[in-house]
């Protein structure tokens, strides 16, 4: 057991402990590979008997960096942004920094709340997602000089570093595979967009491929959904109780799909030979459904691997630069979609 302390232990304790002086102990810290690997079991072992936590607050007082990377997400209610958060997570780890994570709820009058709060905390760097920010956002990262990178989006102009996928090119990618099916009864189940131009950008490629071929999509085939499989798989129920329903349907995420396929299967609907469904995502779970879902893939992974290595390159440089990395979208065809026979 642990010996309990009279007092919080700090460094020295700690230096005292391992028999080593407190400046090879904080190398130890920030500077891990200049000290060998038999003084830093050494330290290890005293800091794990002591129970020691260094102060970064202090460290960030005096000019030093925190170690810590804030991330804002709209929500964590769902597991829509998991892939790509843990691939951030680890990319930033691996270079010895800690994420504070956050949610807005969508509203960006509150992100721009969570990001003061972040920066009280001194945090190093901020990763946001997608490039739909309030102004007053924009300017206090710019007045703040934070290094900061957007994950999920690429824009060839945006007003700070970027790493992500063309969502209007998903969208398009995602009609393109319906209408080249022969389908043109074509309805449309999408998140809200304000606040979200993930969906917003999707939602205007679907429609530019739409109103090419000269699909009209009726009223009722315009559904929203949040990201719930239930309430998608209710919104898609009522459609398809209806009289005049749809041959295939254009689904903003793999999220809204998944509830879609559902709605169809419990109404004994065929899916895909009554019904095509198509996501974008590629999301687990998409292909384990049974059929598999027809999607597009967003490669979330090299997504957050590729911010995390932005950003803590960007916390290093001394002038730093402005970062665009686009990723590309693929069409992934499973056994939700099938051509008009």
């Amino acid at each position: 057991m642990a010996s309990k302390q009279s007092g919080k232990a700090d460094i020295v304790d700690v230096a005292l402990a391992a028999k080593v002086s407190a400046s090879t102990v904080s190398r130890c810290f920030n500077h891990p590979e200049l000290v060998n690997p038999a003084t830093r079991r050494k330290i290890e072992r005293a800091i794990a008997k002591l129970g020691y936590i260094r102060n970064r607050a202090a460290q960030a007082m005096h000019g030093k960096r925190s170690g810590t990377i804030g991330l804002i997400v709209p929500t964590i209610n769902h597991a829509i942004f998991a892939e790509v958060v843990q691939s951030f997570s680890d990319s930033v780890e691996q270079a010895g920094f800690t994420i504070l994570m956050t949610s807005h709820g969508y509203d960006l009058d509150r992100e721009y709340d969570v990001l003061r709060k972040l920066l009280e905390h001194r945090v190093d760097g901020i990763a946001l997602i997608g490039l739909a920010h309030s102004e007053k956002t924009y300017t206090l990262i710019e007045q703040q000089q934070v290094p900061c990178v957007a994950i999920w989006n690429h824009d060839a102009a945006s007003r700070v570093s970027c790493v992500g996928a063309e969502n209007f090119a998903a969208g398009r990618m995602a009609a393109e595979h319906i209408v080249g099916l022969g389908h043109r009864r074509v309805g449309m189940i999408f998140p809200q967009t304000d606040g979200n131009d993930r969906a917003q950008g999707r939602l205007d490629g679907a429609w530019a491929v739409l109103d090419d071929v000269g699909i009209e999509v009726p009223e009722a085939w315009q559904m929203e959904s949040p990201y719930s499989i239930a309430q998608a798989k209710e919104a898609v129920g009522e459609l398809l109780n209806s009289a005049d329903v749809p041959s295939a349907l254009i689904c903003g995420n793999d999220v809204i799909a998944q509830g879609a396929v559902f709605a169809a299967l419990k109404l004994g609907v065929r899916v895909p030979e009554d019904l095509s469904v198509v996501g974008i995502g590629n999301f687990k779970g998409s292909l384990e459904m049974e059929p598999g879902l027809t999607t597009v893939h967003i490669p979330a992974q090299d997504i957050g691997r590729i911010a995390g290595e932005q950003i803590v390159a960007t916390v290093a440089a001394d002038t730093p630069e402005l970062v665009r990395v686009r990723c590309e979208v693929d069409l992934v065809v499973r056994g939700t979609t099938r051509a008009i026979i």
